[in-house]
């Protein structure tokens, strides 16, 4: 299994917690589900940039819940349709950012249906806390 991980680029996390203690910070588990949501990003944003027509998912999920919401649709349904109308590098580098706007929109991304089961499962593996 740590093979298969280090073959698709991803390492196992082992600690949240920096190693000088005078700078520690608390665990928090919403902080490993936001670094488990940028790993995700990291491989759809691998994957929009080799095949473009995966952004055709994002929208399909776009539309869906405009169709669902209607004119009542959140605020980021609106910010993802913005985004999706972008050059595809620059989709993909606000997918990765570290910010806290990014980590907003990261959850609630319109880009499920993008990674294969088995991706998915392999990020789950390697974030578990």
């Amino acid at each position: 299994m740590r093979a298969r991980r280090k073959a698709d680029g991803l390492k196992a996390v082992v600690s949240w917690l920096p190693a000088e203690p005078a700078a520690r910070i608390p665990y928090s588990p919403h902080r490993l589900l936001d670094a488990r949501s940028l790993a995700m990003h990291a491989v759809i944003a691998e994957k929009i940039q080799r095949d473009p027509r995966l952004l055709d998912i994002a929208r399909r999920n776009l539309d869906r819940w405009q169709a669902k919401w209607g004119d009542r649709s959140p605020i980021w349904v609106d910010q993802w349709r913005e985004i999706l109308k972008r050059p595809r590098p620059e989709i993909a580098a606000l997918l990765t950012e570290p910010s806290e706007a990014a980590a907003s929109l990261r959850q609630s991304t319109p880009f499920a249906g993008v990674l294969t089961p088995i991706e998915r499962r392999r990020i789950y593996a390697a974030f578990r806390a």
